[in-house]
């Protein structure tokens, strides 16, 4: 099963893709975790992407797809993959078809987890982790019930500093001008896939796999 995850900020990407990881038993392959460990590693790569990150600028598209290309030639991504932040807009995915028909490896489909934007701003802004135990709560959906203190341990709930109104909006915003023309670009080529992304976690997951395993190759 190889899939490229969509979704904005505070869709429960992350989450789905973990889920996926286990069910199909294929690698979930992050584009910030193979520069981060290229860079680490010290590879050809990873010092071309250090070079450029050093020089404030960012890594160039070939550079990513190098390393995914060799990532995906490892024994684990035999049977299929998850791409999670990579293709970013619609010139990064152009570059990456033809490397992955190269490899024998296309895509099988573009998941896209849909949740509108207002309550993306609610998930985001509201999101409390405790300082204690890590246990996530959010004063709209799933409030502690004391406020600011954890049900678990009885820890401190804190709010990340970059969970501001202005810092969401703006990160919401890129992903709509970035990242939100992918939509249509594999919707062209038939790949596209969209699942509601609100309610339970099981109940998107399961419309997720029902959708994948319905495409023959599950």
């Amino acid at each position: 099963m190889r899939i490229v995850l969509l979704g904005a900020p505070g869709s429960g990407k992350g989450t789905q893709a973990k889920m996926l990881m286990d069910h199909y038993g294929i690698p979930q392959v992050s584009t910030g975790d193979l520069l981060r460990a290229a860079v680490s590693a010290g590879t050809t790569l990873g010092q071309k992407a250090k070079a450029a990150m050093d020089a404030g600028e960012l890594v160039s598209d070939d550079i990513v797809l190098g390393m995914i290309q060799e990532r995906l030639q490892e024994d684990d991504a035999a049977n299929g993959f998850i791409l999670d932040g990579f293709p970013r807009n619609p010139a990064q995915a152009e570059a990456l078809d033809p490397m992955l028909e190269k490899m024998g490896q296309p895509l099988d489909a573009a998941v896209q987890i849909d949740v509108d934007m207002d309550l993306l701003m609610k998930r985001i802004l509201g999101r409390r982790t405790c300082a204690g135990c890590g246990a996530v709560f959010n004063v709209y959906t799933h409030p502690p019930k004391e406020e600011g203190v954890c049900d678990y341990c009885g820890g401190e709930l804190t709010q990340r500093g970059d969970d501001n109104e202005e810092t969401v909006r703006n990160r919401l915003e890129v992903y709509e001008q970035e990242t939100a023309p992918l939509v249509d670009y594999y919707r062209g080529k038939g790949l596209l896939h969209t699942v509601n992304g609100v309610g339970e976690v099981d109940e998107i997951f399961a419309a997720i796999t029902q959708t994948l395993d319905g495409l023959g190759k599950g």
